[in-house]
């Protein structure tokens, strides 16, 4: 079993994506981090319904959130890439309303909730950044409904590629032949409200336009300009964000 990396040394904080903290907030986290975790692809490590006691930071791998209906139907929420703070979306010590299952094998820094209240009365800055955390997802979620209500197929498929595509570039996963791309076409239609019959026929005619290449789990856009276009994605400059 691999060892536990410090905090100091997270490789997350080298790709420049995510804001500076102070060594004596690095320590803080550091002592409240219970332990690292590794899940498997394909494990649901939270159920709907479920009483979650922890909080997770994404260190590795992708997830997804999801929710569903008795009958099994299921919607994607948002998905999840690595520096991604898990757990927040739901009150202190209620039941999931969501549930989480990994894309890929991940590993997860795990925080007791209720050490939650040390970080609010003592550190106050990273308070603040789960509060950005926070808003930050509610601005994903809203791109994601905004996408399902008023953009066609093309246009949604479109809008998510290059949305998960820039924010796997900024944690250093996309190279020069492209990313590894874990999702199948279940998940996009689970993430955008298409029946998989119309989302694959969709991304072959993406593909055919010469807009991006996706084969054996590697997605690259051939045209990131023309997707942009497509899927009138105009995205604000990225900023660091915290990484807690």
């Amino acid at each position: 079993m691999s060892l536990p990396i410090p905090c100091h040394h997270c490789p997350l904080r080298d790709t420049g994506a995510f804001t500076h903290n102070s060594d004596e907030e690095i320590d803080f986290i550091q002592g409240i981090r219970a332990r690292q975790m590794k899940v498997a692809a394909g494990s649901v490590f939270l159920r709907q319904g479920d009483n979650c006691k922890e909080l997770y930071t994404l260190l590795s791998g992708w997830a997804f959130r999801y929710g569903s209906l008795s009958d099994g139907r299921r919607q994607i929420f948002n998905f999840l890439l690595p520096g991604d703070f898990i757990g927040l979306q739901h009150q202190l010590e209620e039941a999931s309303p969501h549930g989480i299952e990994a894309l890929t094998d991940l590993t997860l820094c795990v925080f007791p909730r209720d050490r939650v209240w040390d970080l609010y009365r003592t550190h106050p800055a990273l308070a603040f950044d789960i509060t950005w955390l926070c808003a930050h997802e509610e601005h994903i979620v809203d791109e994601n409904l905004l996408s399902v209500g008023r953009r066609s197929a093309a246009e949604r498929i479109a809008m998510l590629m290059i949305h998960l595509y820039k924010r796997a570039e900024r944690v250093g996963l996309v190279g020069p032949d492209g990313l590894d791309w874990p999702l199948n076409q279940q998940h996009i239609a689970d993430a955008l409200g298409l029946s998989l019959v119309h989302t694959n026929k969709t991304l072959k005619r993406l593909q055919k336009a010469g807009l991006l290449t996706l084969a054996e789990g590697r997605l690259k856009l051939v045209n990131p300009a023309a997707m942009a276009r497509l899927a009138d994605y105009y995205a604000l400059e990225e900023r660091a964000r915290p990484l807690i």
